[in-house]
């Protein structure tokens, strides 16, 4: 069985939870304080940790600072904060998705399958081992950014990219279809695995820290435009643009662009 360690002082939920997922195929180890959370975290026994923000002792923000000093395991937020500000700052911590409460436990379920086959996408490719039914290694070099997903690597204009598992799909996404708009619908499925729902805003948001890493690395960030209700464009300059039509599953033709998120 997969090993989760779920850290959240709710009791209750904790033994709801660990019931829904053990039949699913989950081993899960409960922790309701934040400092005896990280420690079990830090050991490295686990595959995902879900995270609850607020927790007695450290808060969660604080587990997931100090876990990340040493350990790329993944991590769901689990947050009853309703600004997006929280979210962001999990998400800038290195957090691989929040969840929302109150939350259905088959949302939560699919989140982690998510996450886990990212993570698993990710551990093959850099020990070099092929995944059965998992796409082809690309090589994508688009607009100064250069793309290897054999190796796990994104390079922009010589400067390698520190990109969380969902950053690299994503920036993969729109490389692989330059000039063209992709739906937030088609992203979401194709990148985060989920349906979209117009009052999620985590696509957004994990548009905003690939932007922010673009910039940083080579001022490229605006190269990824927001078309206004439909999606995000990953722009090419104008002599390169005409090459490309909009026949990529979820794609339209610009219509309207900016940088809005």
């Amino acid at each position: 069985m997969e090993p989760v360690l779920l850290i959240d002082d709710d009791e209750e939920l904790c033994s709801m939870l660990e019931d829904y997922l053990a039949r699913h195929g989950f081993a899960v180890t409960k922790e309701h304080h934040g400092e005896l959370g990280l420690q079990r975290a830090l050991t490295g026994d686990f595959s995902i940790v879900l995270l609850d923000v607020m927790l007695p002792g450290l808060d969660g923000f604080e587990v997931l600072r100090r876990l990340r000093t040493s350990s790329q395991v993944s991590v769901l937020l689990l947050t009853a904060r309703g600004e997006d500000i929280d979210r962001i700052v999990g998400l800038e911590m290195g957090a691989d998705d929040y969840l929302p409460k109150p939350f259905n436990p088959r949302e939560l379920l699919a989140r982690v399958r998510a996450i886990l086959r990212r993570s698993a996408a990710t551990q093959a490719a850099r020990a070099g081992v092929k995944i059965p039914g998992a796409p082809g290694i690309k090589h994508l070099s688009v607009a100064g950014i250069e793309l290897d997903s054999g190796a796990r690597t994104a390079i922009c204009n010589g400067v390698e990219l520190e990109l969380t598992n969902v950053e690299f799909e994503l920036l993969g996404a729109l490389m692989e279809s330059p000039g063209q708009i992709l739906t937030r619908e088609h992203l979401c499925e194709s990148v985060l695995d989920r349906r979209f729902n117009p009052f999620d805003r985590s696509l957004d948001m994990h548009v905003s820290r690939l932007r922010r890493k673009l910039d940083d690395a080579a001022n490229l960030g605006d190269q990824i435009k927001t078309i206004r209700s439909v999606g995000y464009q990953l722009a090419l300059p104008a002599a390169s643009s005409s090459g490309y039509a909009s026949g990529h599953p979820g794609g339209h033709q610009a219509a309207h662009s900016g940088r809005e998120n």
